[in-house]
């Protein structure tokens, strides 16, 4: 059986990342820079002659704008681009807008540490690492790897956490592990799979 291509790619720098604002489910666009990172992703998926058969993307704009791009140098411009609320970034709640250094003024450095690097500990308001796995696994379960099982290779333009949990379930790591993990703006990780296993792939 084909094995197909999973790839993931976190949207290139947000505007609120240059300005080291918590973004969560604020939808600013991309910066000069994200845009380049995106162009760069795109360029790099072309060397390596990798197409893909469907693109899934959150919601929000910055993942949006970083999936078209990519198509765009792989001069793809009629596949399905499903969006869906359940690939957002983690919502960050009562953070969301604030500069992390005001934050870390307002509540303490370890208290914002705790809610940021934290598994299952929420800030005010919004979601932790473990609530966000908890819409997109089952997600990626329902609505992904049927494409995948199907033999389409498949793009994921996502964001930092919702990223970071679908790794931790891909790559079997614990809670210890994925909050460890930085997932780097622009940058693809790639799979091979049959649907069922997932291989990464160092390329």
């Amino acid at each position: 059986m084909k094995k197909a291509k999973l790839v993931l790619v976190r949207h290139g720098q947000s505007k609120w990342n240059e300005k080291n604002l918590f973004t969560g489910w604020k939808n600013p666009g991309l910066t000069q820079k994200g845009m380049d990172e995106a162009t760069a992703a795109g360029r790099e998926l072309r060397d390596l002659e990798i197409s893909f058969d469907v693109l899934f993307t959150s919601e929000l704009l910055r993942a949006q704008i970083t999936g078209r791009i990519i198509l765009r140098e792989l001069d793809i411009n009629s596949i399905p681009v499903i969006e869906d609320q359940r690939l957002n970034e983690r919502d960050y709640g009562d953070l969301s807008g604030l500069n992390k250094d005001d934050a870390r003024d307002r509540w303490g450095e370890e208290q914002v540490h705790i809610w940021r690097r934290s598994y299952d500990v929420p800030p005010p308001g919004g979601e932790s690492l473990k609530d966000t796995a908890a819409r997109v696994i089952p997600y990626f379960t329902q609505s992904i790897v049927p494409h995948l099982k199907d033999g389409q290779d498949v793009l994921v333009a996502a964001h930092g956490n919702s990223l970071r949990a679908l790794v931790m379930e891909l790559d079997h790591l614990s809670s210890q592990e994925v909050i460890q993990m930085e997932i780097k703006t622009g940058k693809p990780i790639y799979y091979e799979t049959d649907g069922d296993e997932f291989w990464k792939m160092t390329l």
